[in-house]
């Protein structure tokens, strides 16, 4: 299965081969745009698209050589088909789409977040169903049941920004390079722990829903009255990273604490870019472990954009028997809970 992920910044090229007697992940690759936006502060839809088309075929021809796979190899051809910029994934799309038919192979369109959803199901020991999926990025943060592959039910989500979004603005706001979110968690590792003290959003009532914005409001409001005082101004910028980020981390975990005890689940999983977050990962396994419940992570070259999860996706619903007809399109919104359900595809742990 070819795997093709160009739903925003990155172009990410795998082959995977599944099947009884498969190999697993065979090659991949990935080629991050962040040079070319970081002069803007932020991804620019239009430069993303191009910088798409230029590196797409290259790669392409770089991961089957370096997994010995010529073109009569190939099963199928799964690509990005959202959510994400139009833009971006269309060029996945159409590429994607045409190789299928070039090739006369099936072409599996793939829901990014699934794709993320299953990223820890590369590494080994893999997650078994059902557990609770944590997929906290730059553009989703979400809490999902998963019983099996397209059974999914949505538990909570952010009512404005994303986590990942939240970090990056923050980032922005004290004058951090980007991208700022590892940025800003780099700088929050010099920070004290007690000088500043930010609200933990939405764990004051019911539910699993979040909301971030207000964070970054109030990192705002402590940085420019940091400001103002003109004392230790580089140790204020690293206390309220660490402020900030102590912020997200409880919130996350209470939230996470919350939907295994209403999902009655002993596995957690936690995927998404955010989730490379090392003061986030240390506090998830020692929160959960007390709980009993076991915490599953992609490696970290998975948890950003990649090829990889796409192609397993992929995998998954080819050999469910799904394949797309000849037309082909974008969503660069699509709800998760609208895939369909398909039989277990996948080899059990």
């Amino acid at each position: 299965m070819l795997g093709i992920e160009t739903s925003c910044d990155e172009t990410g090229v795998a082959l995977y081969e599944g099947g009884a007697s498969g190999r697993g992940l065979l090659a991949h690759a990935v080629y991050s745009q962040t040079e070319i936006h970081a002069e803007y502060g932020g991804v620019v839809p239009e430069l993303a698209s191009r910088d798409h088309i230029r590196k797409l075929l290259p790669l392409i021809q770089e991961v089957m050589g370096a997994a010995g796979v010529s073109a009569s190899d190939i099963d199928g051809v799964g690509y990005t088909a959202g959510p994400g910029l139009v833009g971006a994934l269309l060029v996945g799309a159409a590429l994607g789409r045409s190789l299928a038919w070039a090739w006369r192979v099936p072409a599996i369109a793939v829901h990014h977040m699934e794709g993320h959803l299953l990223a820890p199901l590369l590494e080994t020991p893999a997650p078994r169903f059902p557990f609770v999926a944590l997929l906290v990025s730059g553009g989703h943060t979400q809490l999902v049941d998963v019983q099996g592959i397209g059974r999914y039910r949505i538990l909570g989500e952010s009512v404005d920004d994303a986590a990942g979004e939240a970090f990056d603005k923050t980032a922005k706001i004290l004058g951090l390079p980007y991208p700022g979110g590892p940025a800003l968690a780099e700088l929050a590792e010099l920070g004290a722990p007690l000088r500043y003290r930010f609200p933990r959003p939405m764990t004051d009532r019911p539910g699993l829903d979040f909301s971030f914005s207000g964070l970054k409001t109030f990192a705002l409001n402590a940085w420019r009255a940091a400001s103002v005082e003109r004392s230790d101004g580089e140790q204020a910028r690293a206390d309220i990273a660490r402020a900030f980020e102590e912020a997200v981390v409880d919130t996350l975990l209470i939230k996470c604490r919350r939907a295994v005890e209403a999902a009655g689940v002993e596995r957690l999983i936690m995927a998404g870019g955010v989730s490379a977050n090392r003061r986030l990962r240390a506090r998830m396994d020692e929160q959960m472990a007390e709980r009993g419940v076991k915490v599953f992570y992609p490696r970290a070259e998975f948890c950003t954009d990649n090829g990889a999860m796409i192609a397993l996706a992929g995998y998954a619903r080819l050999s469910a028997g799904q394949q797309e007809p000849l037309m082909f399109g974008a969503r660069p919104r699509w709800a998760l809970e609208s895939l369909a359900p398909i039989p277990d595809a996948l080899p059990d742990s």
